[in-house]
């Protein structure tokens, strides 16, 4: 007879395969995360996550950024400039352009995307020179916000503290007791918790109230389920223990009730909702996986499943930050930050469909595998490129087909450039430039150096620009090629202007130089990486792409680094109206800019790409390492 499995049974073996399941929320291994910039002395307190970027906050005003990109002294995790040296307790935002944080001496922080500046706290007796003790130095550990950009922070002696949108206001508050966690609902409620089991309640519209809580723990934390559901935690000292002992509190129907487990804890630090469970962390490096937590239940029946994870660290866990792909980052005492994520990059991005991931991009049918350098599109549309041993290639066919042209040598070609009458010119080795007239290659001029020649741009027929190697720039008048002073040694990869007057050209170290019509000067970009490829349409919209994804941009004031999940070097970018804003470089790497923000896109190729042409017409050809040529879709 057949006997059909019970859901007790069910339950049992999939519990039996979630055991045997090295990757299940209990039994992956948390690990730190490699090259964190901070220090052994360093407590982090907090942080933030959101579009690929990391913020962690701690001790002396600490704020440490990753974006995939590496400065100057090749750091990941960046420290951020901020104003003053007061230790950062807890971090919030809708996004990266408007972040707060909130820490001792009630110091508010806030980031508009481009730097840090102090709203509030850190008061300074003029005479003295020590804080003052005025309520508005009241120390804040706790912040958290709606949808709407309003947020409630929280602090020492019940200091609750209300953010409209436009400034701080201090609310009335129900108790003295220190505050250190709160939270906001879905339905416009407000929560707060702090000592001796005290849970305030602030309803939409409403004013503070406090809770009847008839358990003392010191809550250091709370996590809403839903509307009228919390689960609380935190700890108390005991004597007979020697220490704090870690509690769990569930509040539901307007009930309080302790949630007993099987596995002593110590002083809890934060919740957060992980992989249909809730992650848990505590003092000395404890972390917990709350399976059986449901919404809205109480466990009136059974004891939840509460499981401690492997982190093999024995500092304090101070706080989680969940990550948009559902994994999390933890962070705590010593510089701590830890992931389960077995590769914490990817662990910043979202999970990407599978029509995202089919290749946008298709290979077309080329007639050379030598290297292809540069690309170039005329004011008629006709496209070319040009690479290595004196290749030369022009697009034809209504743009279905790439032609061979003779080799006007043997060296190596570096850069292409036709204004539409006057012939084709294609410069590299040597300091050599060739000009085409349709039949025929001439040797144009010769420099008489081994010095490369890897970029040209020119307005007309008599006014082309030339630049390469060793700082290399040389100008033509129509009557001769000349070298002009650019004041540096170093090379210059690639050139852009928008007339004679205003022309970039960027190369080793982050070096740009700006030509004004008579003179080269230096306009940093505020990298030190290399750049290896400068694009406009407007003087108050440029982008520069360089080493390990170095994306920056000038808005017409200063210089921006942006956020980018590349690695990859970035060669070449190029944009028009009809087509958008494209960037490419090694490992067959693309990017483009849709909707203010990079998104990579798929090539199917891991051949480096050199450069990229965004058409008048729309089209988007990319080309590089053996003669691969790409056009996108």
């Amino acid at each position: 007879m057949t006997q059909t499995a019970n859901p007790d049974r069910r339950r049992f073996f999939r519990q039996l395969l979630d055991g045997a399941n090295p990757n299940a929320p209990q039994r992956a291994a948390w690990h730190r995360v490699p090259e964190v910039g901070a220090g052994d002395g360093d407590v982090l307190w907090s942080g933030w996550a959101g579009d690929g970027e990391v913020f962690v906050v701690g001790d002396e005003a600490m704020v440490l950024h990753f974006d995939g990109q590496t400065d100057a002294h090749g750091r990941l995790w960046k420290p951020m400039a901020t104003p003053g040296n007061l230790p950062l307790h807890d971090i919030w935002g809708l996004s990266r352009d408007s972040l707060f944080a909130v820490g001792w001496m009630g110091c508010i922080l806030h980031f508009d995307g481009t730097r840090w500046t102090q709203q509030r706290g850190g008061v300074i007796d003029d005479e003295s020179q020590a804080f003052t003790p005025c309520a508005e130095n009241t120390p804040l550990f706790a912040i958290d916000g709606n949808a709407n950009g309003q947020a409630w922070a929280v602090g020492d002696d019940g200091m609750i503290l209300h953010y409209d949108g436009d400034a701080w206001q201090r609310e009335k508050s129900p108790t003295y007791i220190n505050l250190r966690a709160v939270a906001c609902t879905p339905n416009g409620s407000v929560y707060a918790a702090g000592g001796e089991g005290t849970v305030l309640h602030r309803p939409p519209g409403g004013g503070w109230e406090a809770l009847d809580c008839p358990l003392g723990s010191g809550f250091q934390t709370l996590l809403v389920v839903d509307d009228d559901t919390l689960l609380l935690g935190g700890g108390r000292y005991f004597i007979d223990q020697g220490g704090f002992r870690g509690e769990l509190v569930s509040y539901a129907g307007g009930r309080f009730e302790a949630v007993e487990v099987d596995t002593p804890m110590p002083r809890l630090r934060s919740l957060r909702p992980y992989k249909d469970g809730v992650l848990i962390v505590g003092d000395r490096g404890y972390l917990f996986y709350l399976r059986d937590y449901l919404t809205g239940a109480r466990f009136a029946t059974r004891k939840p499943r509460l499981y401690q994870l492997e982190s093999n660290c024995h500092h304090d866990l101070m706080d989680i930050v969940a990550l948009s792909t559902g994994e999390a980052l933890v962070v705590g005492d010593f510089g701590t930050i830890m992931t389960a994520a077995p590769d914490f990059i990817d662990a910043l991005a979202p999970a990407v469909s599978a029509e995202a991931r089919k290749p946008r991009w298709e290979a077309m049918d080329s007639p050379t595998d030598r290297q292809l350098w540069n690309l170039w599109e005329t004011p008629q549309g006709v496209c070319y490129a040009c690479g290595e041993a004196g290749t030369v290639l022009r697009l034809a066919g209504n743009g279905a087909q790439w032609e061979q042209l003779p080799a006007p040598t043997e060296l190596n070609l570096h850069c292409v450039w036709d204004a539409g009458r006057g012939g084709l010119y294609a410069a590299g080795q040597f300091g050599r430039i060739f000009r085409f007239d349709g039949h025929d290659w001439q040797l144009h001029f010769d420099l008489h150096l081994d010095v490369t020649i890897l970029s040209m741009w020119g307005t007309r027929p008599d006014s082309i620009f030339a630049v390469g190697d060793e700082g290399l720039v040389l100008h033509f008048d129509g009557l001769g090629w000349k070298r002009l002073p650019s004041g540096t040694a170093s090379a210059l990869y690639h050139l852009w202007g928008m007339d004679d007057e205003h022309l970039l050209a960027v190369g080793d170290f982050g070096l740009v130089l700006r030509y004004n019509g008579r003179d080269w000067t230096d306009f940093a970009a505020g990298t030190e990486n290399f750049l290896y490829g400068v694009w406009g349409d407007a003087l108050d919209n440029i982008y520069a792409v360089g080493l390990s994804g170095t994306l920056a941009h000038f808005n017409g004031q200063r210089w921006n680094l942006l956020p980018i999940r590349v690695r990859d070097d970035l060669l070449s970018i190029s944009g028009s109206a009809a087509a958008g804003v494209y960037a490419v470089g090694t490992h067959g790497c693309a990017v483009r800019l849709e909707g203010g923000q990079w998104q990579s896109e798929p090539t199917g190729t891991e051949r480096g790409l050199r450069s990229v042409i965004a058409t008048r017409g729309g089209a988007v050809y990319a080309v590089g390492d053996q003669g691969i040529i790409l056009r996108r879709r």
